[in-house]
């Protein structure tokens, strides 16, 4: 005879057996209803394209290069022979007879209309234009007017500049300075973040389905000197750059900015290189500012020309602008894009680049040049 605990104990496992084998699983409502979100295709056709690309593709891709002159033929042939991601327009691309021709030689940039390559330009208007025949007014004229005047002038500027073939614009100036004697003023949309942060915004919001660059990040106001003739120097901080220059660029990144450049100047309290070449600069961009785009440098060139020592190399200037985190390269001035990209995929196979940081820079401009081409008939 079994001792009463024992039944009670064998009942009480019995129930619970009966219990489990009987209850239905059931889904929280959360688990019912929300479902992963589908793939993009954009990144999908990316990453496909990515894993048939050699180290010298990959690394080309990240080069925004400028093919001189009007003739579309030796144009075709520089970007068959170099795949950079992207050119830029400048004067001596736009036929002088007749600007409207320019649209001429952006197409012929564009081997593969299913994977178009990044055309830039400068044309913030006022001074800083490569076509002539934009009538909008500049930041100097617009600094004056409401939000809205902004709004229309890129707005009309992008439908320009589409109509030509250009679909990337360095030309939304995010810096700020009080200062009427600095190179950089008459360019900015505003004395103070707070006066210019509205108008960053406005501009974006007019340039589309233009890509747009603000520029020049960290923040040129701050500084009188030019970098087009030395690298630029400030004591200023991080915090007092937070509070007083940061505005514009926040404004434009919460905007939707595609790009944003990277200016050559140094602030010397938050990282002595250039920001363009900055680890420290491209962090903050990415985790404080939370910007998930396109970094591209601003003209490399344009460190060789301050004559600093350091700042001689072509390739040790890219190989040190992509090891601090750019997504794109700009180099203007003559150079030889073979020795470039040979040396940028050497910097990979020794190590001083990673190739997960190169594979992540190509992913990121495929998925934008992919979405540029047209919709397949």
């Amino acid at each position: 005879m079994l001792h009463p605990l024992r039944v009670l104990s064998l009942l009480l496992v019995i129930l619970v057996i009966a219990g489990c084998a009987g209850a239905a699983p059931t889904l929280s409502r959360a688990t019912r209803t929300e479902l992963p979100p589908p793939p993009d295709p954009f990144v999908l056709a990316a990453e496909r394209r990515l894993a048939a690309m050699t180290l010298e593709e990959k690394v080309a891709s990240l080069l925004m290069l400028h093919a001189p002159g009007t003739d579309a033929a030796a144009i075709s042939s520089y970007v068959g022979t170099h795949r950079p991601g992207g050119l830029i327009v400048m004067r001596d691309n736009v036929p002088p007879d007749d600007e409207a021709r320019l649209a001429e030689v952006t197409a012929a940039m564009q081997l593969d209309p299913a994977l178009p390559l990044l055309v830039g330009i400068d044309q913030e208007g006022g001074p800083v234009r490569r076509v002539t025949i934009d009538p909008t007014p500049g930041a100097r004229a617009l600094r004056d007017q409401d939000a809205g005047a902004t709004r229309d002038a890129f707005a009309t500027r992008a439908a320009l500049l589409t109509s030509l073939g250009v679909n990337t614009n360095f030309g939304i100036v995010a810096d700020v300075t009080g200062e009427r004697s600095s190179f950089i003023w008459s360019r900015t949309l505003g004395d103070t973040a707070e006066l210019a942060s509205p108008r960053v915004v406005a501009a974006l919001e007019g340039e589309e389905p233009v890509l747009s660059a603000i520029k020049h990040f960290p923040g040129h106001g701050v500084t009188p000197a030019d970098s087009h003739e030395t690298v630029p120097g400030t004591p200023m901080g991080y915090d007092q750059w937070r509070a007083e220059v940061a505005g514009p660029f926040e404004a434009g990144i919460g905007a939707g900015a595609e790009l944003v450049m990277m200016g050559h100047l140094r602030y010397e309290a938050v990282d002595p290189q250039p920001a363009s070449l900055s680890p420290e600069w491209h962090r903050v961009l990415r985790e404080e500012l939370g910007f998930d785009g396109i970094i591209v440098t601003d003209d490399l060139r344009m460190l060789e020309d301050s004559r600093d020592p350091q700042y001689a190399s072509t390739s040790e200037n890219a190989i040190r602008a992509l090891a601090a985190g750019a997504t794109l390269v700009l180099y203007i001035g003559p150079a030889d894009p073979g020795a470039l990209i040979a040396d940028l995929a050497a910097a990979v196979r020794n190590g001083r680049l990673s190739e997960q940081q190169i594979d992540d820079a190509a992913r990121r401009l495929l998925v934008e040049r992919l979405r540029l081409a047209p919709p397949a008939a």
